[in-house]
């Protein structure tokens, strides 16, 4: 392509991508979605219904149509497939519960990213002293959404782990920093012979005994109170991290692996996954922002790539490692203890 023949058209795609991201966020924030699982309705119809001014209704649900969020058939707007089974409130597929924080809070707190890239601080409540997750675990019904939100989010990754990891020689596991236990029990529900712990912060119990009993798996899948810092890890013959390493600077990584490698028997194995950075850090741009955000919200965090993962992995005493794609942006890698 000669100079001539340049366009700006992917600059300003990119430059003005927040105003479809908005869109979208404002749409989950308004229960467009949900209401739209009820059925389809004309242009008067979802603007009633929604309480929205008749000004910009039309552009406002046609330009989600362009974004592929909304289809319209003749008049009348309904779900695609997609949001239909993402963004539906009253589904358990719904992952809107991550969007709406993203909302409520990232959206403005990434206003301020030049900042944090010149100062390299966070730039969320951390800048007035807040401390958002200490108030979020402190307000039950908040952090049953976050929680929730979390399993929306790991689910896909849950499920590859299943097929992917070798459970067959394995018959004890724990997910380290569980959440809602998301996935632990996808890895339960698919391998009947598998019993497994759930290890989080004590007010997480009746969430993730609660999750585990509506899945079938509570005979199988216990809690296990505890804090990573501060507290040993289960003795099991597989530990699972699922965006945790992240959280944390390299020297806490590093320490967390530790515990990890000292926990596990001989032959017992350390999984990781997250949105794992390429090795080449070209292509995976969901990484890549996704290590962005930990500058926003954490203190020293970032994202890694596979190759990153395997030589700390190797620095403290895992002998074999491999790296393995799972569902969408995430990959998960793996240290097998000799023995």
């Amino acid at each position: 392509m000669t100079k001539g023949q340049l366009t700006p058209t992917k600059i300003m795609q990119l430059g003005l991508g927040f105003w479809g991201s908005k869109t979208l966020l404002s749409a989950i924030e308004l229960g467009l979605f949900t209401e739209l699982a009820k059925g389809s309705f004309t242009l008067e119809g979802l603007t009633s219904r929604l309480n929205l001014h008749t000004r910009s209704a039309q552009d406002f649900f046609d330009a989600l149509v362009s974004l592929g969020m909304l289809k319209r058939t003749g008049t009348r707007y309904a779900n695609t497939p997609e949001t239909a089974f993402f963004l539906d409130r009253n589904k358990p597929s719904y992952v809107g519960g991550m969007l709406e924080m993203s909302n409520a809070r990232l959206y403005r707190f990434w206003g301020s990213l030049t900042e944090g890239l010149r100062t390299g601080k966070p730039q969320n409540e951390a800048k007035t002293g807040e401390d958002f997750f200490g108030a979020l675990y402190a307000d039950p019904e908040r952090l049953e959404g976050f929680l929730k939100a979390m399993t929306g989010l790991s689910i896909g990754a849950g499920r590859a782990i299943a097929k992917k990891f070798p459970w067959k020689k394995y018959r004890t596991f724990a997910d380290v920093g569980c959440a809602q236990g998301g996935v632990a029990v996808e890895v339960a529900l698919a391998h009947k012979h598998l019993s497994g712990l759930g290890m989080d912060l004590p007010v997480v119990q009746p969430v993730f005994e609660a999750y585990a009993q509506a899945k079938g798996v509570a005979p199988r899948v216990k809690f296990h109170h505890g804090d990573f810092f501060k507290d040993s890890l289960p003795k099991v013959e597989v530990i699972i991290m699922g965006h945790i390493l992240h959280d944390w600077n390299l020297d806490e990584k590093l320490m967390l692996l530790r515990k990890a490698y000292d926990a596990l028997p001989p032959r017992g194995a350390l999984i990781v996954h997250e949105a794992l950075i390429d090795d080449s850090r070209k292509k995976n741009a969901f990484g890549l922002l996704m290590s962005l955000n930990m500058l926003i919200e954490t203190h020293g965090g970032f994202d890694f790539t596979g190759a990153d993962c395997r030589k700390w992995m190797k620095e403290v005493g895992f002998k074999r490692t491999q790296v393995a794609r799972l569902a969408g942006p995430d990959g998960m890698v793996i240290g097998f203890k000799q023995g």
